[in-house]
């Protein structure tokens, strides 16, 4: 049964994330080259900001927008040695949006099964 709670309720059950930390990851990953650059950068802990744009048919310019992008959500970190940038994947920032995707999926789930069961039982009753 639904509960007709305001979709609030569901951030606030979720403790620690804000709708706006969420916002920020979720708008992150929407682009193909930044979910790409993510995978480059679980492959290697950390990276040159040039190796990185190496990979991409794109501007370094342009690989760096998206990768601040990424920084502004907090998904990766940048450590500058002299006139080198090292980025580096933030694992726990992607844990959260997982942890938000597993909550709506059982929620969901459970929110089927349960409309699945009524229907069987109604099937039943009608035989």
């Amino acid at each position: 049964m639904l509960t007709g709670q305001p979709a609030s309720h569901i951030i606030t059950q979720m403790g620690e994330y804000s709708q706006r930390q969420l916002d920020e990851i979720f708008f992150a990953l929407s682009h193909h080259t930044r979910r790409r650059l993510l995978d480059q950068l679980a492959e290697a802990p950390e990276s040159r900001v040039t190796d990185l744009a190496a990979r991409h048919r794109l501007s370094l310019n342009t690989v760096s927008k998206h990768l601040a992008v990424l920084e502004r959500a907090r998904l990766v970190r940048r450590r500058v040695s002299g006139r080198i940038h090292f980025i580096r994947l933030e694992p726990s920032r992607v844990d959260q949006a997982e942890a938000w995707l597993r909550y709506h999926r059982e929620f969901w789930s459970r929110k089927l099964d349960n409309l699945a069961a009524l229907f069987a039982q109604d099937t039943k009753d009608a035989q």
